[in-house]
């Protein structure tokens, strides 16, 4: 027997472990980032832009097939950070995105 605590979830409605519950909600708390065609995105990814985008504020156009790299997860199941020669701050939507393998 293990000295482990059991705690209720409420879920599932048994008594499981603490650590398995604990990593369950943690799991739960991490978003999944999809990229145009269906590909999990992680932080630190390169991605390709599938189609011209006009960036607001900065008075360009980044266009299609411009190589992004090592993005970040902002969160948001639909937005990545990301940085590009002149421009700061960039946020792209993953929709616009495609992961280079």
């Amino acid at each position: 027997m293990s000295d482990e605590d059991y705690v209720y979830d409420e879920e599932s409605g048994d008594w499981v472990p603490a650590s398995q519950l604990a990593a369950k909600l943690a799991a739960a708390d991490q978003v999944e980032v999809r990229d145009a065609v269906g590909n999990l995105l992680a932080d630190g990814d390169q991605v390709t832009l599938i189609k011209d985008l006009e960036v607001k504020g900065a008075g360009q156009t980044l266009k299609r097939g411009t190589l992004i790299k090592s993005i970040r997860l902002t969160g948001d199941a639909q937005e990545i950070d990301c940085r590009y020669d002149g421009i700061k701050g960039l946020v792209l939507r993953a929709e616009f995105v495609r992961k280079r393998s």
